[in-house]
């Protein structure tokens, strides 16, 4: 029984995923951080239906990702919550504060 609840998750999920990259989003609106300019490097959003968003970066802006409503709740709660945060590279920056901890 819980087999073919996890086929049939599956299965919704590639369902969802395929119409989502089906889309047409050539007239999408797209969002980038306040305060950064047209010429910088950024990661960009679109808002697309159901909602889904659409994500790319300025400097390639032909490679598009797109997530379902579900996805992109998760990144974005797991990013509030610090999931995401970056770590210093090893030997990089040591005793000049940086990282999560401030330093």
């Amino acid at each position: 029984m819980a087999e073919a609840l996890d086929e049939d998750v599956k299965a919704r999920k590639e369902r969802e995923k395929n119409e989502l990259y089906a889309l047409d989003i050539s007239g999408v609106e797209w969002h980038s951080a306040p305060g950064t300019e047209a010429h910088e490097e950024r990661v960009e959003i679109a808002y697309l239906p159901d909602g889904a968003v659409a994500m790319r970066s300025s400097i390639e802006p032909e490679t598009v990702l797109r997530y379902t409503e579900a996805e992109w709740r998760a990144f974005v709660l797991g990013a509030r919550d610090g999931e995401f945060d970056l770590e210093p590279a090893p030997g990089a920056g040591e005793g000049e504060g940086g990282g999560r901890d401030g330093g």
